[in-house]
């Protein structure tokens, strides 16, 4: 499904939102475990609260393989000398963000084949495409957009494409099924104390997937 990209498949793309552990040991748990990709989600903070995490964040992965994602704020992104940032269907448009934070590479969300295509044409470094399943993970959630979706996305991108939302064990195999070699699995890694042990685990799966 990639082609012509200048980022590699993540595989295991972690999403921070409202975690049990602190944030700078799910970093250090990353970079220890070869994460490429950690983004920050967390829209409910302060802005200061915002920045220093994300600076606390880059702190930990400045120098690693673990590239440090920021969700919708280009101006914490520049701020903390980010790697992406991650634009939603509501944000900045990628033309607008690119004015703030320079050269930093820009993820898309999309949750529709007709948005995941109109984000494709914006070129960008990647896209998440979802939710795949119905979730609770955010707080007002886009309709589920099912496998049947995700695959035809996968072979129309020329980019990674994350598959996000409802994904757990054991539905899983019908997502890795569908060639998705790209998986965010919010719940599943935020509410448990054991996120290595989850890490590992999925990076286990897709190995063996492929």
């Amino acid at each position: 499904m990639m082609q012509d990209s200048n980022i590699q498949d993540p595989g295991v793309y972690i999403i921070i939102t409202r975690p049990i552990l602190p944030y700078t040991t799910i970093a250090e748990k990353c970079v220890e475990n070869n994460i490429s990709m950690m983004q920050l989600r967390e829209k409910h903070l302060p802005d200061r609260e915002l920045l220093k995490i994300a600076r606390d964040l880059r702190a930990v992965t400045r120098s690693t393989n673990t590239r440090l994602v920021i969700n919708d704020r280009p101006d914490i992104a520049r701020l903390c000398n980010a790697d992406f940032l991650h634009l939603g269907q509501d944000d900045l448009t990628p033309e607008d963000a690119r004015k703030i934070v320079g050269d930093i590479k820009i993820g898309l969300s999309t949750h529709s084949l007709d948005q995941a295509r109109k984000a494709l044409e914006q070129k960008p470094d990647y896209i998440g495409f979802g939710p795949v399943y119905p979730t609770n993970a955010k707080a007002n959630p886009d309709p589920p957009v099912g496998t049947k979706h995700l695959s035809e996305v996968l072979k129309l991108a020329n980019v990674p494409v994350i598959a996000i939302g409802g994904i757990f064990p054991e539905n899983l195999d019908e997502v890795l099924e569908t060639g998705a070699r790209n998986i965010a699995m919010v719940r599943h890694f935020m509410q448990t104390k054991n996120f290595e042990g989850r890490i590992k685990e999925l990076q286990k799966r897709l190995q063996s997937a492929f």
